[in-house]
C-alpha cells in the first residue's frame, strides 16, 4: 500500500507535461496540471493562444513554455517534443487535446473536410504519442498519456459529426491497444471522455451562419438530455485529467473515464 497522503499522491513537482490544444478544456488542463506542480508546455496551432495562456500561466508563478505546432505534421510534433526536453528535461505527461469538430452532413461534405478531421484528432494523437512515448522510455521513469476523446467515441451525440465520431473511436482503439504496447514501460495510457463542455469552439460552433445544420437548436435539445441540467465547464474534465496524470490512479490503463453529466444515461 503506498502510505503518502493524498496530497503527494496527487501533486505533479518536478514533471513536465505537454498539453495539446490552448484554449478552452486546454487552457483548464494546463492550469490544473501547473497547480499541481508540473512544468507545462502549452502547445497550440496558433502561437498567439498557446502564449496567452502560458503568459496566464506564468503570471500566477508557474511554470510553462509556449510551442506552435501543428499536430497532423510530422516534424512539426518532433520539434515540439524537443523544445520540452530543451526547457525542461523530459516528457512525463502528455495530453492529447488538440481536436477540431466542424459540423456538417455527409451529403455536404468533401474528403477534405473528413481528411482534415482524421488528420487532426487521430493521426495528431499517433504523432504525438510516439515521439513523447519514446522519449519516455529513454528516460526509463515511465511516464502518463493521457487522450480526451469524447462521449461520441461510445455514442453519437448529434447529426454532423460523423467525421468526428469516426476520429474519436479510432483514438478510443488506439488508447486501449497502445496501453498494452506501453504498460511494460510503466507508462500508463488513458482517455477522458467529456460531455457537452461550453469551450470556445463549442460557443463559435453556436453561432456560425453558415451552417447546414441549426447547432444552436442542436446544443439546447442536447442539454436537455444532460440529468445534471448543465453542460461542463473545461476544469470538470481537468480535473480528471489531473487524477489520471497523478499517482491517484496508479493501477489504472487503458480506461476511459467519462466526465458528461450524466448525458450517456440518455
Amino acid at each position: 500500500m503506498d502510505a503518502r497522503p493524498v496530497n503527494e499522491l496527487i501533486r505533479l513537482d518536478g514533471k513536465t507535461a505537454i498539453v495539446t490544444g490552448a484554449v478552452g478544456i486546454g487552457k483548464g488542463i494546463a492550469y490544473r496540471l501547473a497547480e499541481a506542480g508540473a512544468n507545462v508546455v502549452v502547445a497550440s496551432l496558433h502561437m498567439h493562444e498557446a502564449e496567452a495562456t502560458a503568459n496566464e500561466l506564468s503570471g500566477k508563478g508557474f511554470r510553462a513554455l509556449a510551442v506552435q505546432v501543428d499536430v497532423s505534421k510530422e516534424d512539426d510534433v518532433k520539434a515540439m517534443v524537443k523544445a520540452a526536453i530543451s526547457k525542461y528535461g523530459a516528457v512525463d505527461i502528455l495530453v492529447n487535446n488538440a481536436g477540431i469538430f466542424p459540423s456538417m452532413p455527409v451529403s455536404h461534405m468533401q474528403l477534405t473536410d473528413f481528411q482534415k478531421v482524421i488528420d487532426t484528432n487521430l493521426v495528431g494523437v499517433f504523432l504525438c504519442t510516439k515521439y513523447c512515448s519514446e522519449e519516455m522510455k529513454k528516460r526509463g521513469n515511465g511516464g502518463r498519456i493521457i487522450n480526451i476523446t469524447s462521449i461520441d467515441a461510445l455514442h453519437p451525440s448529434s447529426i454532423g459529426l460523423a467525421h468526428y465520431d469516426a476520429s474519436k473511436h479510432g483514438v478510443w482503439g488506439f488508447t486501449k491497444n497502445v496501453a498494452l504496447e506501453l504498460a511494460p514501460f510503466n507508462i500508463w495510457v488513458n482517455a477522458v471522455a467529456p460531455g457537452g463542455i461550453l469551450t470556445p469552439g463549442v460557443q463559435a460552433m453556436q453561432s456560425a451562419t453558415d451552417q447546414k445544420i441549426d447547432m444552436n437548436l442542436v446544443m439546447k435539445e442536447f442539454q436537455s438530455r444532460i440529468p445534471m441540467g448543465r453542460m461542463g465547464d473545461p476544469d470538470d474534465i481537468a480535473r480528471a485529467v489531473l487524477f489520471l496524470a497523478s499517482d491517484m490512479s496508479s493501477y489504472m490503463t487503458g480506461s476511459q473515464m467519462v466526465v458528461d453529466g450524466g448525458a450517456l444515461l440518455k
